[in-house]
């Protein structure tokens, strides 16, 4: 398997720990029955920690398909080169450090390491054209 491959299953596999934290954290606030019922209630704000592990999910997704479908047509179109290499290793890695980024509340942090993600997702078009 390609590094590219490797690097979008671990991607998956940090979507669903992702989706798992911020599941978890709302339930926490919520409840279980809650979430087993309809949610029809309105319910109060979530609280920083669950609100912001929602809001860094909704990143991922946001930004996940670009990356699988980049890395798709890479592997289709047999393109694999340094452009490759290191656009996963940044996406991949910005999107493990986002997450803690986001929590921390440091002013930029977090729209810096965003901004990293994307320019892997870049790079690994750049091998594409």
């Amino acid at each position: 398997m390609t590094i590219e491959l490797q690097m979008l299953a671990l991607s998956i596999i940090l979507g669903f720990v992702q989706i798992g934290l911020a599941t978890h954290f709302k339930n926490m606030q919520y409840g279980y029955s809650w979430n087993a019922g309809p949610r029809d209630d309105v319910m109060p704000p979530l609280n920083p920690l669950p609100g912001r592990l929602g809001r860094a999910l909704a990143n991922f997704l946001e930004t996940f398909p670009f990356f699988a479908a980049a890395v798709l047509m890479a592997h289709l179109a047999n393109r694999h080169s340094a452009l490759t290499f290191w656009g996963v290793q940044l996406y991949f890695w910005g999107r493990v450090a986002y997450v803690p980024a986001y929590l921390s509340a440091i002013p930029f942090l977090r729209s810096l390491i965003w901004t990293v993600s994307l320019i892997g997702i870049g790079c690994v078009l750049a091998a594409l054209i």
